[in-house]
This record gives C-alpha cells, structure tokens and sequence, in this order.
C-alpha cells in the first residue's frame, strides 16, 4: 500500500462552473434543436444533433455515442434525382 494517496483514488476533482463550461452551450443548442422540431422537451435526439452539428463539439466528442440519439438525416448526392433532366422533359 506504499503507492496509495488520498480517499479519491488519485481523481482530479471538477467544479461545478467547470462543467457548467460546456454543459451550457450543449443544452443550448440542444434547445434550439427542440424548438426546431416543434418540441418544448429536449430529447436525446435533440443533443445528438445539436453535438454533431456544431463542428468544436463534434471534434471533442466525436468518439462518443449518445443512447437513443440516431444518426443526422443524410442522403448522398447520388442517390437524389437530377433536376436538369426533368427540366428538359417537360420543356
């Protein structure tokens, strides 16, 4: 037991204005996700698009997964039908 230190095991405590830091500007934008949506209950859906669409959270959580979260609505470009074509059919 030579290498023991403290009760807490050696972990850096963290206060609360720490972790206020970045609680606040997720939940901001976790609210505004919501209230797109037409929603008054932030969801974790509504924090998984408001991470991943923001690109300095999207970095520092980008190896994190979110229960219940989904994915971003994404389709390939090549998938979407060509509107020139159209166009030159119908003229």
């Amino acid at each position: 037991m030579a290498g023991k230190t403290g009760g807490r095991g050696g972990k850096k405590s963290v206060s609360r204005s720490s972790k206020a830091g970045l609680q606040f500007p997720v939940l901001e934008l976790a609210g505004n996700a919501a209230r797109d949506n037409k929603k008054s209950r932030i969801v974790p859906r509504h924090v998984q698009l408001a991470i991943r669409n923001d690109e300095e959270l999207s970095k520092l959580l980008g190896s994190v997964t979110i229960a219940n979260g989904g994915v971003l609505p994404n389709i390939h470009s090549v998938l979407l039908a060509k509107k020139s074509a159209k166009k030159e059919s119908e003229a």
